[in-house]
């Protein structure tokens, strides 16, 4: 989902299918980079996104592809900017967002009854912000651990992607909400944290929470 100053549609698809192709060449000749739950090594000659994808990782001590989204996200929404003064892009829940003033993205939480009750409100994005959520009850992608929800804020969006999952892999119950958000501080470049899981919930950081009036779970 891309929203713009203006209708981006073929730019945007142009964009994605480049970066693309350029991960998809690199997981062709290093085919265990798609696989590896660990630290990739660092490869100066890798494409720009993947070296993105590999620091964010070696931050969060997880895997590259747990960077993906985000990376593309960020890489698709940059290069937007030449088009587009305000640009949002969302991969999957993982969103870069690079805009005049606050923005407030609502908080989805699969089941848990706080899904959608709140918002995140960042308060300064003028040079563009990462806000990424990882899940393990929701959606498809690779978790360890139970939390309905881990949203973090960094400038870089790989890195905010990549904090998110190494933090959800460590909640498996509310009990651990606070040891979670404890490692989240410790990852260099994480700005901000909010965790969901169950009835109760944790923040920590430059983030904001904000009532979302007239929404439903």
């Amino acid at each position: 989902m891309v929203q713009a100053d203006r209708l981006l549609e073929h730019d945007a698809r142009e964009q994605v299918l480049a970066y693309r192709g350029q991960i998809d060449g690199y997981i062709q000749r290093y085919p265990d980079f798609a696989v590896t739950l660990e630290p990739w090594r660092e490869q100066a000659f890798a494409p720009e996104i993947v070296r993105e994808m590999i620091g964010a990782g070696l931050a969060a001590g997880v895997g590259p592809m747990a960077a993906v989204a985000g990376a593309l996200a960020e890489s698709v929404g940059r290069k937007l900017l030449d088009y587009s003064c305000d640009v949002v892009v969302e991969n999957g829940g993982d969103v870069f967002i690079k805009a005049k003033g606050p923005v407030v993205a609502g908080l989805f939480a699969g089941k848990s009854p706080l899904s959608m009750k709140l918002g995140i409100k960042v308060a300064d994005t003028r040079d563009g912000v990462g806000l990424c959520t990882s899940s393990g009850t929701v959606g498809h992608s690779l978790s360890t651990g139970s939390a309905d929800a881990v949203c973090v804020v960094a400038r870089s969006c790989a890195l905010a992607d990549a904090a998110a999952t190494a933090i959800g892999n460590r909640i498996r119950s509310p009990r651990e909400i606070k040891t979670g958000i404890a490692f989240g501080k410790r990852i260099a470049g994480v700005l901000g944290v909010v965790v969901v899981a169950g009835r109760e919930m944790g923040a920590w950081g430059q983030v904001e929470l904000v009532p979302l009036e007239g929404k439903k779970g």
